[in-house]
């Protein structure tokens, strides 16, 4: 009989960014207050399961996010470049919340092909590198399961690749990967059987963030 694996892929927390920055790859983007207790809200909403394994981006936000997850469950945090934001070349800018970015005539040449997208890292790539992720943590704790922290793009992009979506540009503010949000894959052996999404720390949002974040 096969085995059933799960895993969870955990949005990291609120950042604190009162400037409204595209911050993406940008090293020193801290989680805020409420990040913080997201990131224990979900430590606690998991705290019982049979997680075998904590993986996270490098970025501070997510290993902030990890951090309480990975004591909970008594478990060391493994970095893996894998889960990294997605490049963005605007990152840097400030784009407050929406998509006000995007009227700004001089971010114009950076959005003439939005399916590749042309601002930054490209959908296939950032699914290959999170497909591999996940099946390199299925495999690591078969049978049981995994946490992965990364951010909203990677997460959706391999949401969308695993529902089978084949039109990869979307409206960033349709993606359903909220703030500390789980994006969970369940796998009956290799096969993956079903995708769930839950939003336990879903009280402590307080309105739209910045795109890409």
């Amino acid at each position: 009989m096969a085995e059933t694996t799960v895993v969870h892929l955990l949005r990291h927390g609120e950042v604190h960014n009162p400037s409204g920055i595209l911050y993406g790859r940008l090293p020193g983007y801290n989680l805020s207050e409420t990040g913080q207790l997201m990131a224990k809200t979900v430590a606690k909403a998991v705290a019982g399961r049979d997680i075998k394994a904590v993986y996270s981006s490098p970025l501070e936000r997510a290993q902030q996010t990890a951090t309480p997850v990975a004591a909970t469950l008594g478990l060391d945090i493994i970095t893996d470049e894998r889960l990294v934001e997605a490049g963005n070349l605007l990152e840097g800018r400030m784009v407050g919340t929406g998509l006000r970015i995007l009227r700004s005539p001089r971010n114009y040449r950076y959005f003439w092909n939005p399916m590749r997208p042309s601002w930054g890292e490209p959908y296939p790539v950032i699914i290959a590198r999170m497909r591999s992720m996940v099946d390199d943590a299925r495999e690591a704790v078969r049978g049981h399961e995994a946490v992965l922290v990364s951010h909203q793009l990677p997460i959706w992009a391999i949401r969308m690749a695993a529902e089978g979506r084949r039109r990869l540009w979307h409206d960033p503010r349709r993606r359903q990967c909220a703030l500390a949000s789980l994006t969970t894959f369940t796998f009956d052996g290799d096969r993956l059987v079903s995708v769930g999404y839950s939003e336990p720390a879903g009280s402590l949002q307080r309105g739209p963030s910045v795109p890409g974040a």
